[in-house]
């Protein structure tokens, strides 16, 4: 299994994905500072893996910190957490790890009668918790394959927009995860695998991760989903999520919202796959969802080549919300909702 992200006792390590598919390269953060510049910068990417990354970037500041009170522990904390939260702004996962590590912070001060306890006692509970939020990932991925290997065709072609494998979490994947999961079961898959502009997650990515798994992939352009289901040729839509609203509209990666429709028309079932850490119930609906704004060199050079007129302006909005009328099931670890997504999504957490 790719080893997306990992605590070691140099820090946090993980695959930059920036270098994918040249070169398979493993960067090691040293501080917090480095873990948020990885997440801004897109060396690690996908929300549930946002999370994790935020998780241990947290623990890492910790440990590093040079507070001998707690008061002074507890300022660094909520600097570190603050550099964190801003660096991506979609994905729930990010704003649910810094809460869950929070929450863990508060827990370990019990039963301490010194400060010296009581810091060593913080600093090893929030590396514990980082740890178990990547084993729980995994785990979760697994459920969720589980249950959504059931959606999918006894054979045929799915396709994906972006990238929501290992690489997008801790391993194993959410929507590809429910690929791997069929695969295994037996099925007949094939994927297409929407290219993704402008930063080629399903191109770069996807296609690497399937190929290493030995699944068969078929890299098509953006454009050309359409097409591929008019023909018949495309059995079923599976997507991962960055924020879902508790409605069911959904943020994931540009260009979604567009593969939703066009399933939509051509009569083609549209799932995804999250965990229930990226369900955001407190927003009503996707209209209330954050859409980060990234940099527009991103969409007008590619390779670091110049690919449009330097005097026109380009805009880059890096996730869009599929509205929940479009999307046929969203497949979770706890089980598979659908319409009304007010009342099944809810009900997943009782």
């Amino acid at each position: 299994m790719i080893k997306t992200i990992e605590w070691t006792d140099e820090g946090v390590r993980m695959i930059d994905q920036t270098r994918l598919p040249a070169a398979e390269v493993y960067r090691t953060c040293r501080d917090y500072e480095e873990v948020a510049e990885a997440i801004r910068s897109m060396v690690i990417r996908g929300a549930p893996a946002i999370g994790v990354a935020a998780a241990m970037g947290v623990a890492l500041g910790v440990k590093n910190s040079g507070a001998r009170t707690l008061p002074a522990l507890r300022a660094d904390f909520e600097r570190i957490a603050e550099t964190l939260s801003r660096t991506r702004p979609t994905a729930v996962n990010l704003f649910w790890a810094i809460d869950r590590m929070r929450r863990a912070f508060d827990a370990s001060l019990s039963c301490h009668t010194t400060d010296a306890q009581a810091l060593e006692a913080v600093r090893v509970s929030l590396e514990e918790e980082a740890k178990r939020v990547l084993a729980e990932d995994i785990a979760i991925n697994e459920a969720m394959g589980r249950q959504g290997a059931a959606l999918l065709p006894e054979s045929g072609t799915v396709l994906t927009h972006c990238n929501a494998g290992a690489l997008a979490t801790g391993g194993y994947g959410t929507a590809l995860g429910v690929i791997r999961a069929a695969v295994a079961q037996g099925k007949n898959i094939q994927v297409f695998a929407d290219e993704t502009r402008p930063f080629l997650q399903g191109a770069r990515l996807t296609a690497w991760e399937l190929a290493k798994d030995g699944i068969p992939v078929t890299l098509i352009t953006d454009s050309m989903a359409g097409h591929f289901m008019k023909q018949g040729q495309i059995k079923a839509v599976i997507v991962g999520a960055d924020r879902i609203a508790a409605n069911g509209d959904t943020a994931n990666k540009i260009g979604t919202y567009s593969v939703a429709v066009l399933a939509h028309e051509n009569g083609v079932p549209f799932y995804v796959a999250a965990p229930l850490s990226t369900i955001d119930r407190s927003l009503a609906s996707g209209e209330a969802i954050p859409i980060e704004e990234r940099a527009s060199s991103e969409v007008t050079h590619l390779g670091g080549i110049e690919i449009a007129p330097p005097c026109v302006p380009a805009r880059h909005p890096a996730f869009d919300v599929t509205p929940h009328r479009y999307i046929t099931a969203i497949i979770t670890e706890r089980g598979i909702a659908r319409a009304p997504y007010t009342q099944s999504l809810n009900a997943l957490f009782q």
